[in-house]
């Protein structure tokens, strides 16, 4: 006999003792509800997380009429969000926290590049002006309509 299971005698009843593989059996399914519902708290900061990232994708490709119909959007997922966020939100907040900021260099990097851009035809419409000798400019507007 085992020394880890009592002996049974003629005539007893085995005791009702709950075996290792049906506790484990239910700490399980405890701890797969916990899981899932620690899964669905979590949501809304992985939903945070994949806005970020297409407005990153976004901002990458220059596309900047969906990306200002987005920020609606943002500011619903972030207002539905709880004020003071579960512990295990925090890598999923950092990672959207650092994808905005990815997004954010974006905008100011296509935004110089317009910048620049609006100089280069500024510049260019001097130096037709200038080539265009005494011409006077002519209104940009039809003063009959």
């Amino acid at each position: 006999m085992s020394a880890s299971r009592p002996s049974v005698r003629a005539g007893q009843r085995p005791s009702r003792e709950v075996s290792p593989t049906s506790q484990s059996s239910a700490g399980e399914a405890s701890l797969a509800s916990r899981a899932s519902a620690g899964e669905a708290s979590l949501e809304p900061y992985a939903a945070l997380g994949r806005h970020a990232e297409l407005e990153l994708e976004l901002a990458g490709r220059g596309e900047i009429a969906p990306l200002a119909e987005l920020g609606e959007r943002w500011r619903e997922l972030t207002a539905a969000l709880p004020a003071h966020p579960p512990p295990d939100a925090a890598p999923l907040i950092e990672r959207a926290r650092l994808i905005n900021v990815r997004a954010r260099v974006e905008l100011v990097r296509l935004r110089e590049l317009l910048l620049g851009e609006l100089a280069t035809t500024r510049q260019a419409r001097r130096t037709a002006r200038g080539y265009s000798g005494q011409l006077a400019p002519r209104p940009r507007v039809d003063r009959s309509a």
